[in-house]
């Protein structure tokens, strides 16, 4: 068979799915899904729990058969895997199980033996950021530790394509942008990366596209910011006024007004607008004008996990 052919020589997609079927007996669980994934992009997968993720990423991998659709992984179908198709791939699993009498640097070295073609594996350990705790045994690792470690060893094998199974759960918030600007990375270093996730910041911050999946079905495909049509839905402007100020006066806006009285008699106000930035400067030159302190003003578009929950009827 002949070789692989490496990512960055080949404009094609690393991934190609067309009517991808899947039934567990009665359950539909895969309805027609169609995805592709580019060289040295981020694609994150999105969904609620039994929407069918882990299904596809399972027939990805070679893991899993599948009852009807095309599904190209790298050139090969993965329900014909080979040695070397598998030696271009890295998989993170959400759950893994490390050796932990072994030291970061000799579990990599022992997966690097898989491999024909290993990348160094200091080389690795300084991708991963694990420089410091190279002799450290596995089983003194905190979660966030491990879990680079977890992405070393897949790594290791020098892959085109990695897949990503929830990649930061668990992790506190600090350890989550550490691991995300390393996997942020991966994309400089010419891979492909496939991410399942719930978080949403998550998607926002690494995904070049975010693929929403629902009921077995992709419901939506697009950059995180155009996703859904976010760009075209309307921005809301929150404020809070003093309960007796006379809202009239405000010329030029059309409002959408939410009244509650807060500590002190205090009024919220809330404009749905298309022109955020025209309004915005109307509503802070009228309390110029009228002497009227704005407190708590917020200026607020349709975040990601807005749509995400109006796609899936979450």
């Amino acid at each position: 068979m002949p070789p692989i052919p490496r990512i960055g020589a080949v404009s094609e997609p690393v991934i190609s799915i067309r009517g991808l079927r899947k039934s567990y007996d009665e359950l539909e669980a895969l309805r027609g899904i169609d995805l592709e994934v580019f060289p040295e992009e981020i694609v994150a997968v999105l969904g609620p729990n039994g929407a069918g993720k882990t299904t596809t990423v399972e027939i990805l991998e070679g893991y899993l058969s599948r009852d009807a659709g095309e599904v190209s992984v790298l050139g090969v179908d993965p329900a014909r895997p080979t040695t070397a198709w598998r030696e271009r791939i890295g998989i993170v699993l959400q759950s893994t199980t490390l050796e932990p009498a072994l030291t970061v640097r000799e579990s990599l070295q022992q997966y690097a033996g898989y491999y024909s073609e290993p990348r160094d594996v200091d080389e690795v350990i300084g991708l991963v950021g694990l420089e410091e705790q190279a002799g450290t045994r596995a089983r003194k690792l905190s979660g966030g530790q491990q879990r680079r470690l977890d992405v070393g060893i897949a790594l290791v094998g020098d892959p085109d394509l990695l897949f990503l199974d929830e990649p930061t759960t668990g992790f506190d918030p600090s350890a989550r942008r550490q691991a995300w600007e390393m996997i942020a990375g991966l994309r400089e270093l010419g891979k492909a990366v496939l991410l399942t996730t719930h978080y949403m910041e998550e998607a926002q911050f690494l995904a070049d596209r975010v693929a929403i999946v629902s009921e077995g079905r992709i419901v939506a495909l697009d950059t995180p910011d155009n996703l859904g049509d976010r760009r075209q839905l309307p921005t809301t402007i929150a404020f809070s006024v003093p309960g007796e100020t006379d809202l009239s006066t405000v010329e030029g806006v059309g409002q959408t007004l939410s009244h509650a009285t807060g500590e002190g008699g205090s009024l919220t106000v809330e404009v749905t607008t298309h022109e955020p930035v025209a309004d915005l400067n109307r509503i802070t030159g009228w309390a110029l004008e009228s002497g009227i302190e704005i407190r708590q003003l917020e200026v607020r578009r349709p975040s990601l996990e807005d749509v995400y929950l109006e796609l899936t009827d979450a």
